[in-house]
């Protein structure tokens, strides 16, 4: 079985955020960044499980600028066979898809994963294009993969419970908790990262579908209020005013 995995490189939950440029753009200073943790607990070790029982290889591949190798290279130690990275800042979803579709369209991959979504935007949108793009079935938020055979049974979160689907391969679909659990790289993985094949590849033709005006930090918890059990209408009060909950 032939599986990519896409993978982001994202900022470390610890991470203090900040804006530079008039808010137009992250500042990456002294931030520490990560692989995507819905791409990498669940997607990328789900398919080093089914390289394990059903043979195969697993290529990761990542739309992102060289100071995004590290996190690359910890994809390896993982226990990826080779690595991809499309030498390309997307400034968006579409971008990023589009990028990874026409690297994709002609390699013959049997499956495509992805987790469900990034920690930083949270759009949860590639997985979706990228099928529209390479005209291939999509299942999203999937909690459970098996295989049998060329056909994949998967179980995945819908509203109000789980639906059970079978498809042929080829397919892509976007991973969530449950899929698998999450592994830490030993030491043989780290040092066997170091020499396989990382490849670089010039980004395809692609237009700047948006532009990002400006961004805002969120307000940030509040002090609580505590209202006695004697007066609920106060209660009532504080959601309609000041919450605007109701």
């Amino acid at each position: 079985m032939k599986i990519l995995v896409c993978i982001s490189n994202v900022p470390d939950t610890t991470a203090k955020i900040s804006f530079a440029n008039n808010d137009t753009s992250f500042n990456a200073a002294g931030v520490q960044f990560i692989i995507n943790p819905f791409d990498e607990w669940y997607a990328l070790v789900r398919a080093l499980e089914l390289k394990e029982t059903l043979g195969g290889t697993v290529t990761i591949i990542h739309v992102g600028a060289a100071d995004s190798d590290a996190t690359i290279r910890k994809g390896l130690a993982l226990g990826a066979d080779d690595a991809v990275r499309i030498d390309f800042e997307p400034n968006d979803s579409f971008a990023a898809a589009e990028q990874i579709a026409a690297y994709a369209k002609d390699k013959g991959f049997d499956l495509i994963m992805a987790g469900k979504e990034t920690i930083n935007y949270n759009g949860a949108m590639v997985g979706g294009m990228l099928a529209e793009l390479l005209n291939l079935p999509f299942v999203s938020m999937a909690t459970k993969l098996d295989m049998n055979g060329t056909t994949a049974t998967i179980e995945h979160d819908i509203d109000g419970g789980t639906e059970v689907v079978e498809c042929p391969l080829p397919l892509i679909l976007s991973a969530s908790k449950g899929m698998a659990e999450a592994r830490i790289p030993n030491m043989r993985g780290i040092m066997a990262a170091r020499t396989k094949p990382l490849t670089v590849v010039p980004a395809a033709a692609s237009d700047k579908l948006t532009t990002v005006m400006a961004y805002k930090l969120t307000a940030g918890r509040t002090d609580c209020k505590f209202v006695d059990a004697a007066t609920p209408e106060k209660l009532i009060e504080l959601l309609h005013t000041e919450a605007k909950a109701l």
